[in-house]
C-alpha cells in the first residue's frame, strides 16, 4: 500500500485531492465574511502573504526563486487575478454557478499546455473534458436569465486564468511554491485595494477572513500547486472538479443555499468523468 502512494501519479493525486478538499470551503468562507469582494480580497491577500512569508524568505528558497524570476512573477500574477475574479464572482452569483464554470479549467490547461509546452494530452483526458463540458452546459442552460451574468463572466475569466496558472506551474517545476503564494497574496491585496473598504468590517468578518487567508487558502494552494510536479496540468485541473460538488454542498448545509437540480445532475456527471480518468491514469503507471 505504501508503494502505491509513492508512485508519482498517485502522490500527485493525493496532494491535489487534499488541496481541493480544503479549497472547496472557499465559497462558504467568502459568504460568511459578509462583505464586498474587494475587501475580502485585500485581507485574504495580506493574510496569505503573512502566512507564507517566513517560509518564502529563507535564503535557499529565495535563491531558487531567483533562478525562475519570470516564472515567479507570472505565476503570482495569474494566481492573484484568478483569485480576485473568483472572490468577486462568489459575491455576484451563486456558489454553484461559480464552481461549475470553474470546472472548464481543464480545457484551458490542456490548450495552453499543448500550445506552450508541447505536452500531449491523452485521449482519455480529452474525453473526460468533453463529458465535463456537457455537464457544465447542462448547468449553464438552467442558469440563463437569472440576472447573474456579471458574476458568471467573472467566473469564466477566472477559469481561463486558472488554466494558465497550472500550465505556468508545470512549466517551472523547480519554482518554490511559497514565494508564489506570498507575492500572489500581495498582488491580490494591491489590485483590490482601490475599490475596497478594508477597515469598515465587523469583528466576525475579520475572523472568517483570517481563517480563509491565513490558514485555508495558503495550505490549499500549496498542496494543489505541488500537483503539476507529478501530473500534467490538464489532469491537475480536472481534480478541481471535486469543488464543483463540494463547494455548493457546504454552502447548502450552512447557509441553506440549495443548488438547483440541474447543478446536482451536472455535478454527478463531472465527478463520474473525473473518477474514470483517474482510474485509467493509475492503470497506465
Amino acid at each position: 500500500m505504501s508503494s502505491f502512494f509513492l508512485r508519482p501519479r498517485q502522490r500527485g493525486a493525493l496532494l491535489v485531492t487534499a488541496g481541493v478538499l480544503l479549497i472547496s470551503f472557499d465559497a462558504l468562507l467568502v459568504r460568511l465574511a459578509a462583505t464586498d469582494g474587494w475587501s475580502v480580497s485585500v485581507w485574504r491577500g495580506l493574510f496569505m502573504a503573512m502566512a507564507t512569508l517566513p517560509f518564502a524568505c529563507r535564503r535557499s528558497v529565495l535563491r531558487a526563486a531567483a533562478v525562475d524570476a519570470s516564472g515567479l512573477w507570472l505565476a503570482s500574477f495569474l494566481m492573484a487575478t484568478s483569485s480576485l475574479g473568483l472572490v468577486l464572482a462568489f459575491t455576484l452569483t451563486s456558489a454553484a454557478n461559480v464552481v461549475v464554470i470553474l470546472s472548464a479549467a481543464p480545457l484551458f490547461a490542456a490548450l495552453f499546455s499543448y500550445l506552450f509546452l508541447h505536452e500531449l494530452t491523452p485521449l482519455r483526458t480529452w474525453l473526460a473534458i468533453a463529458v465535463c463540458c456537457g455537464g457544465v452546459a447542462w448547468v449553464m442552460a438552467d442558469s440563463l436569465g437569472h440576472g447573474q451574468l456579471t458574476g458568471d463572466l467573472l467566473a469564466a475569466g477566472a477559469t481561463l486564468l486558472t488554466g494558465a496558472y497550472f500550465t505556468t506551474i508545470r512549466c517551472y517545476p523547480d519554482l518554490p511554491r511559497t514565494p508564489v503564494i506570498s507575492l500572489g497574496g500581495l498582488l491580490l491585496a494591491l489590485f483590490a485595494l482601490p475599490l475596497a473598504s478594508p477597515f469598515a468590517l465587523s469583528a466576525t468578518s475579520y475572523g472568517w477572513l483570517f481563517v480563509s487567508g491565513f490558514l485555508q487558502m495558503p495550505l490549499a494552494i500549496f498542496l494543489i500547486t505541488i500537483g503539476p510536479r507529478y501530473l500534467p496540468a490538464a489532469e491537475v485541473s480536472l481534480f478541481l472538479l471535486l469543488e464543483t460538488v463540494l463547494a455548493p454542498l457546504w454552502v447548502w448545509l450552512v447557509l441553506y443555499e440549495q443548488p438547483p437540480a440541474a447543478t446536482i445532475t451536472g455535478g454527478v456527471v463531472i465527478l463520474f468523468a473525473l473518477l474514470l480518468n483517474t482510474l485509467a491514469g493509475a492503470k497506465e503507471d
